[in-house]
């Protein structure tokens, strides 16, 4: 049916060698390649010339995968990015980047000048890391527990916002004539005084083509939720069921409408993670390949991660013991808003936990799909049309090829139906997702009269 709304967003979430576990191990994978930076190019190249909106690199400042059993990602994603952007024109260029680990003033830096190199392709995913294991890294004891982590992470958004602020948008004057080259009365110090963070300013590089970049958030927990209803432009989030998406769709959008922010600024895009060939039995059987590729000892230690608890002493082929995950509670944390993923996919399939392994394998908690274009097509037309998404974080099983497919597949029949764009209409990130360029807090506002 026909949709009031905008077209759909469609973002490539890139994971080195596909967000199946198993991706390494298969003949359709080139883990072989995950450090060579013509491979990103070439998958980002795949992406824009489908007119998808951004391609998005994850990240985290500790090594997490047990590089024993899965490929690890290593490149630093923001500048992998500058590398992109130079071999691309037109997608949007998403990054990590943690408000635990770094300082404003520097990232500030960083995602401006990827801003400018890319014409105003840029992204932050907004993370304030999950992982206790980050901490030595950096010369501390101790990670910050939640809380302190999202005091600071607001007090950190505050600061770099500020600090891309701080040139007025007509602060550049390029006068020859008369030898000035920017206006100092139009280049503003923040002095920035947070109970967390202290940042002068002004800033050292004018404004950026967007403003700044495009604050997109990941977090589901009740901190994170808050955070992203004040903050964030776009959001990646993880749901298994309908229902359970447009629940967290009205509530997002409610938030945001609370924070006296327009809720079409606000775009929610979970995780797809298709399996696709030419039939759904064809479809099936690939997802199986991949999954019989599994080792168990590397998806028992994420599962433990979520359980508190070792479950080795389980059998792999019995039924996952029902109270396991039982105290799933409040969303607290984003290892709760995962956990509550897992507790309901026991409750609902009672699954044995080898079945519960290659249930999470495919792609950590994000909904995994197999089927035929027509199918991955019509799961996305339903969730779009029935507002629980305003478009998908595409997570290829594999890559390059199931990128590819999706491409070659699922995107002309998205456009058939009148979802998706046929090409861009516009150069900036801002632009493909239908968002505003936000204004200098330093610009004066014009007196009426």
């Amino acid at each position: 049916m026909p949709h009031p709304r905008p077209q759909l967003a469609l973002n490539a979430f890139i994971y080195p060698a596909g967000h199946h576990e198993a991706a390494w191990r298969h003949p359709l994978s080139r883990p072989e390649r995950i450090y060579d930076v013509r491979y990103y190019q070439e998958i980002a190249r795949t992406a824009e010339a489908a007119a998808f909106d951004a391609i998005f690199f994850a990240d985290g400042p500790a090594l997490r995968t047990s590089v024993a059993y899965n490929a690890a990602p290593g490149l630093e994603p923001i500048t992998l990015l500058t590398a992109i952007a130079a071999a691309t024109s037109r997608i949007g260029l998403i990054a990590t980047a943690s408000t635990t680990y770094y300082e404003p003033y520097n990232l500030a830096r960083l995602f401006s000048s990827l801003d400018h190199i890319s014409g105003g392709r840029a992204g932050w995913n907004i993370v304030t890391t999950g992982t206790d294991l980050a901490a030595a890294n950096f010369g501390l004891d101790q990670h910050p527990d939640h809380t302190e982590r999202y005091a600071r992470a607001r007090e950190f958004v505050d600061a770099v916002t500020a600090l891309w602020d701080s040139w007025e948008d007509d602060a550049v004057l390029l006068d020859r004539a008369a030898g000035r080259y920017a206006d100092p009365d139009k280049i503003h110090p923040i002095h920035f005084d947070g109970e967390h963070l202290r940042v002068r300013g002004p800033f050292t590089a004018a404004r950026t083509p967007q403003g700044y970049p495009v604050l997109v958030q990941a977090g589901a927990s009740n901190d994170g939720r808050a955070f992203a209803g004040r903050y964030a432009e776009a959001i990646f989030t993880a749901h298994q069921r309908l229902g359970d998406a447009q629940a967290f769709y009205t509530d997002i959008k409610r938030r945001a409408t609370e924070f006296g922010r327009d809720p079409d600024h606000v775009k929610v895009l979970p995780g797809l993670s298709p399996f696709i060939a030419a039939t759904e039995t064809e479809a099936k059987q690939l997802e199986r390949e991949f999954n019989e590729l599994t080792v168990p000892e590397y998806g028992l230690d994420q599962l433990e991660g979520l359980a508190g608890e070792s479950l080795r002493r389980l059998p792999l082929d019995e039924p996952v013991p029902a109270g396991l995950f039982a105290d799933a509670g409040d969303v607290t944390d984003n290892t709760a808003s995962r956990r509550q993923v897992v507790a309901g996919i026991v409750r609902r399939e009672n699954p044995t936990l080898r079945g519960l392994l290659h249930r999470l394998a495919g792609a950590r908690g994000h909904r995994v799909f197999a089927g035929t274009p027509e199918q991955v097509a019509d799961t996305i037309e339903e969730w779009f049309t029935s507002r629980a998404a305003d478009g998908f974080n595409v997570m290829p099983p594999y890559y390059p090829g199931g990128l590819e497919i999706f491409t070659e597949t699922v995107v002309p029949i998205l456009r058939e139906r009148g979802l998706f764009r046929a090409e861009y209409t516009g150069t900036t990130l801002r632009d493909h997702l239908g968002l505003p360029k936000p204004a200098s807090r330093f610009t004066p506002v014009p007196i009426p009269g």
